[in-house]
């Protein structure tokens, strides 16, 4: 009879200590990506065991930043499954239920002491030379002894008595050399208050919901032996395990929620495209793996490359491609450069189809009349065709206003950029070049990049005026900056009643220009 085989199940686990941060997204996306592409599963699972961190509204915060950048967890909070409850605070009695068995099996016992004296004993240990962080005071306590001390209703912790399990190899980092030497002697498992350390809490969730593989961060890479021992322990079989190499500042430090920029809702703000965040977390730390294939009945294997660090990819590309066993143990440096390439590509993209670009134009028009709230509405078909005009120049929506203000209000001709502009050109010059042009676009039947482009060379011939500084005048006229699409691209999307205008208005102002 054939085994059916038990699809992946996955899980993020995030504590509601504060928004939800780039090293968490990225944590995520690994999950939905495994998820995804071996036809599995994953939960979103709160932990929030440790009440005095907890921070107000953090769960709705990471549930949106998850659904910003398209990341659909399958079970947990408004998502009901199998696996429930999906907060740690409501699942309390699993938790003691194991804590008994860790008690009853020998494998744990209850300590008493008081903080006071757990701090001595460090201090006392440590000056000694030696590794230990507690000396087993309460570990010789008879059996009548503690249950006198816990009628008493003493506080006390459960602590766990090393298991020893064999190392699991990592699927990442591979086995770990020297694996207990970091852990404390009989770490707590259960506190005085009844709440679980994270440790007993995260081995018996991962245990009860049926989870096959965890994909967490590598700060808990020097916790996994202990897990493994709470596994043995308790005769469970633990689900492999993968941890995530840190993300770094560009300084090279550790990423925290308390250093940098990190935050995700910071990028949601700033108008960054959630794929291409995704795409720049998704490269951070993609190495070459192997692939095997069988030809004529020999396995053979090659070396896939890692993607460029700048490979532009969807998310569901990204699912396509993705390999756990491609993941380098390298910690990796988050470049904001390539986040700004990747963006701009992603935009790009997006708008290679009608609905992507009336998209992105919707959006546009928010930022457009939030910049300038005093300017009359301006359509959705005006403000796409500003966005192809631009496209390339634009790192994200956000800039949408502040890349190529001239689209929406007249030009500030009297900036600094907008007078270097007309060095080295006379007024008689400019003015032939606006009033030449302005006449010979009023008689124009149809109006496109092409027909004006046609007509400004035509006027710019019949002027006898050197051609950088004949369409360097227009550019001023109907611009006042000197970098941006083409004058005849501009042109086009100001159209020909607004292009005249701006080009008389000029013309009126201009003495002024060059008698200051």
């Amino acid at each position: 009879m054939a085994v059916t085989a038990v699809k992946p199940l996955l899980r993020f686990a995030p504590s509601p200590t504060g928004p939800l941060h780039l090293g968490g997204l990225r944590t995520a996306l690994f999950n939905h990506a495994f998820a995804r592409k071996t036809g599995g599963r994953w939960i979103l699972r709160i932990e929030d065991t440790d009440a005095t961190r907890t921070v107000p509204h953090s769960v709705e915060g990471i549930q949106h930043g998850l659904s910003w950048a398209g990341l659909d967890y399958d079970f947990g909070p408004g998502r009901n499954g199998p696996h429930g409850p999906y907060f740690q605070s409501e699942r309390l009695d699993l938790y003691h239920h194991y804590a008994r068995k860790l008690l009853d099996n020998g494998h744990a016992y209850r300590c008493f002491c008081n903080p006071d004296r757990l701090a001595q004993t460090r201090e006392r240990l440590a000056r000694a030379g030696l590794n230990s962080t507690y000396d087993k005071h309460c570990l010789s306590l008879s059996s009548e002894e503690v249950a006198r001390r816990v009628h008493a209703s003493e506080k006390n912790v459960d602590s766990m008595l090393p298991a020893r399990a064999e190392p699991e190899p990592d699927l990442i980092f591979g086995t770990l050399r020297d694996a207990h030497a970091s852990l404390p002697t009989d770490p707590v498992l259960l506190k005085s208050d009844l709440f679980p350390t994270y440790h007993l809490a995260s081995v018996v969730d991962d245990h009860e919901m049926g989870i096959t593989h965890v994909l967490r961060g590598e700060e808990w890479l020097a916790s996994l032996p202990l897990h493994l021992d709470l596994y043995a322990a308790l005769s469970l079989t633990p689900p492999k395990f993968a941890h995530l190499p840190l993300l770094l500042n560009p300084d090279g430090s550790k990423m925290s929620k308390r250093k940098g920029d990190v935050q995700v809702l910071d990028y949601m703000r700033r108008g960054w495209e959630p794929d291409a965040v995704l795409n720049w977390l998704a490269l951070a730390g993609w190495g070459t793996h192997t692939e095997s294939s069988s030809s004529q009945g020999d396995q053979v294997s090659r070396t896939v490359k890692a993607p460029d660090s700048t490979t532009v990819m969807s998310l569901s590309e990204i699912i396509d491609n993705f390999k756990l066993d491609a993941l380098t143990h390298r910690r990796t440096t988050l470049d904001s450069v390539k986040l700004e390439y990747l963006n701009k590509h992603h935009l790009v993209r997006a708008r290679s189809t009608e609905s992507g670009l009336r998209a992105q134009a919707v959006r546009g028009q928010g930022y457009v009349r939030d910049a300038f709230p005093n300017t009359t509405p301006i359509p959705v078909e005006y403000i796409e065709k500003v966005i192809f005009a631009l496209q390339g120049r634009l790192v994200t929506l956000m800039d949408l206003p502040t890349a190529a203000p001239y689209f929406f209000v007249t030009p500030s001709w009297d900036d600094a950029e907008a007078h270097v502009m007309l060095d080295g050109i006379s007024i008689a010059d400019y003015q032939a070049a606006i009033r030449g042009t302005a006449e010979s676009l009023g008689s124009t039947s149809s109006w496109d990049v092409q027909t004006v482009g046609d007509a400004l060379h035509a006027e710019n011939r019949a002027a006898g005026i050197k051609s950088a500084r004949f369409m360097t005048a227009l550019r001023h006229a109907t611009s006042g900056v000197k970098n941006g699409p083409t004058v005849a691209e501009i042109m086009d999307v100001l159209g020909k009643q607004r292009t005249i205008a701006r080009l008389k208005e000029a013309d009126n102002s201009c003495h002024a220009w060059f008698t200051s």
